[in-house]
């Protein structure tokens, strides 16, 4: 898996390569301090991954996304800060990022939420997710109360399996069930799902 760490302090990159370069299936492909190096560096090493920080000169983490998001859809964003404030979560999730994980997070869980990320996984860290005011009888008009545990679960970040095993269904029928969650609520797939349930 073909990483790209971006950070506007140095530090933070080059401990996050060190790192990262030890798990046998990954390779950071290079880093960058803002995000119009970021872009330049995907038009050159198209990466799997990229773990970026929020908070950078020239061009900050949210406006990278957006623009990496409208010419590399398939690139995958995880935003890795230390802010857990709920706008920049916010922020974040609607402009298309998959995950978003503080800085606080061990590497070895990192690492398995990266894997988690590009297997499909929306990814939301137990603290951000405390960041975020949790809505409260979230109503899903058409949905079933079943349903709705799904949806509740699919924005916590969960797999098909994870969530067949806790609510004690075969990975199939969460399947076909996510599939007509999301036609009822027309969305496309289980990110724009987990974005849909935390605006709301």
């Amino acid at each position: 898996m073909r990483l790209l760490i971006v950070d506007d302090d140095p530090l933070v990159c080059r401990s996050l390569q060190l790192l990262l370069v030890k798990e046998e299936d990954f390779e950071v492909v290079n880093t960058a301090g803002n995000g119009q190096a970021a872009i330049e560096i995907c038009q050159l090493e198209l990466p799997d991954v990229i773990l970026m920080d929020i908070q950078m000169p020239v061009m900050d983490g949210i406006e990278c996304l957006k623009r990496i998001k409208q010419q590399w859809p398939s690139i995958q964003i995880m935003m890795l800060t230390t802010f857990r404030d709920e706008h920049n979560i916010r922020m974040a999730l609607k402009a298309g990022a998959e995950g978003y994980l503080l800085k606080s997070t061990s590497i070895e869980n990192m690492a398995q939420q990266i894997r988690a990320l590009k297997a499909g996984s929306t990814i939301l860290d137990a603290d951000v997710l405390k960041a975020i005011v949790e809505p409260d009888g979230i109503k899903l008009a058409g949905l079933t109360d079943r349903e709705r545990d799904i949806v509740e679960l699919v924005a916590q970040g969960l797999s098909n399996k994870e969530i067949a095993d806790q609510l004690f269904l075969s990975a199939g029928t969460v399947r076909n069930m996510l599939s007509i969650i999301l036609d009822k609520l027309e969305l496309r797939d289980r990110t724009q799902l987990a974005i849909y349930y935390w605006q709301r």
